[in-house]
């Protein structure tokens, strides 16, 4: 059964379907009539709705008067290098691009399926996949970065040579199941919250969809947060520096 196009959608199949072949070919995947699907597409207009939203407010920052806008993000920035820095610790700094990148990404991703005519794309496995793969492979070159491969590679035997046989699996299995970990968290909690809100919204009147779509609001904020602060638990481990 297939899904049911949203309008942007059907604008990127009705006009760009040859542009989704080819890049669909590029991954060994069959030519399609229709080959976008709906977390794609939904994926690339949280993608420019943030780049425009930064170019605006790139072209307002200002140090004496600053608006609404560079209020609104200079708080997000504040909160995401004080959690970086209480996960972190002092060279949080360095790190705090790509934790605030996430958060904001898949924040945005989250909350668009508020909106009328649009859907969540986290509520589709791949995007939370998508982010957690990219975590995955960030954390670990910062942690051969920061310690070497050497020295990395010492963590998964353990504090004690002895106990290396047993550590090794053990962290091995550890550090593959994060990534499904993540996934799953993102994408259980957000297809959950989508699917009660639109249930309400065909059963009930305008009260009782406000309140879920609230919850459904504070999910979204509450797993973007989450997301961000168990990345950071990660790279945290995976950068310090044991004696």
């Amino acid at each position: 059964m297939h899904e049911t196009e949203l309008w942007i959608t059907k604008l990127f199949n009705d006009y760009l379907a040859g542009v989704g072949n080819t890049l669909t070919g590029l991954a060994g995947m069959a030519p399609e009539a229709r080959p976008w699907a709906n977390f794609v597409t939904m994926q690339l207009l949280v993608a420019a709705i943030i780049v425009v939203l930064f170019a605006i407010l790139k072209s307002r920052l200002s140090a004496d008067s600053p608006g609404k806008l560079q209020h609104c993000f200079e708080l997000i920035y504040d909160f995401v290098r004080e959690q970086a820095h209480d996960q972190v610790g002092h060279a949080s700094r360095q790190y705090v691009a790509y934790f605030g990148t996430l958060f904001i990404f898949i924040l945005f991703c989250n909350l668009i399926g508020v909106i009328p005519g649009m859907e969540s794309p986290t509520m589709v496995p791949s995007v939370p996949a998508g982010c957690a793969i990219a975590t995955f492979f960030y954390y670990n070159i910062v942690g051969v970065q920061a310690n070497g491969i050497l020295k990395y590679l010492a963590h998964f035997a353990g504090p004690m040579p002895f106990l290396a046989p047993l550590m090794i699996p053990i962290e091995l299995v550890s550090h593959l199941a994060r990534p499904l970990s993540l996934t799953i968290r993102l994408f259980a909690n957000m297809y959950a919250g989508e699917q009660v809100t639109m249930v309400f919204l065909r059963l009930t009147l305008l009260l009782f969809p406000a309140i879920f779509m609230g919850l459904h609001i504070f999910v979204s904020i509450l797993q973007a947060y989450i997301f961000m602060l168990l990345t950071m638990m990660y790279v945290a481990g995976a950068v310090s520096h044991e004696e």
